[in-house]
Formats: C-alpha cells, sequence, structure tokens
C-alpha cells in the first residue's frame, strides 16, 4: 500500500487539487488556525519553563509530541522513550 500512495501521489504531482465541503458549516482555514494558535501558545508554555532539569525538559519534549498526536498529527515512533 505504500509503494501504491507513493506512486500515486507522484502521478498527481503539479496537478490542481480543489477540495469543497458544501455542508460545512464552519470556516476551515479559521479552524485551523484558532487550532493552529492555541497549538503554538501550548507548546511555547511548555518549552518556556525555565524551572525544569534536563529530566524535566525530556518529559516536557514528550509533551510536545503528545500534544501533536492529540490534534491527529503523527510524529513518528522515535519519540517513544518510555
Amino acid at each position: 500500500m505504500e509503494l501504491f500512495t507513493q506512486l500515486f501521489i507522484k502521478a498527481l504531482e503539479g496537478q490542481k487539487v480543489e477540495v469543497h465541503f458544501p455542508d460545512a458549516e464552519f470556516d476551515l482555514s479559521e479552524k485551523i488556525e484558532s487550532v493552529s494558535l492555541a497549538t503554538l501558545r501550548r507548546i511555547r508554555e511548555i518549552v518556556m519553563d525555565d524551572a525544569l532539569d534536563d529530566p524535566e525538559c525530556f518529559k516536557k519534549i514528550e509533551e510536545i509530541v503528545c500534544t501533536y498526536e492529540q490534534l491527529g498529527i503523527h510524529c513518528g515512533v522515535r519519540h517513544d522513550f518510555g
């Protein structure tokens, strides 16, 4: 399936794509912007905690990755340190 996906992407490379949701009751770009801003704020709060030592920072990086995963954004398998 992965090979098919890669070939499919390559075949469509450079093609114009339009997606429409005629029954959507919200502005998709506003929704994405709102979620993105909230995510950036949360990550900033995590990173700006000066009271953390190295082990705590390590945990906070995992927390950042989990924040992405809660939004459905996959960050790979290398982050699973525990």
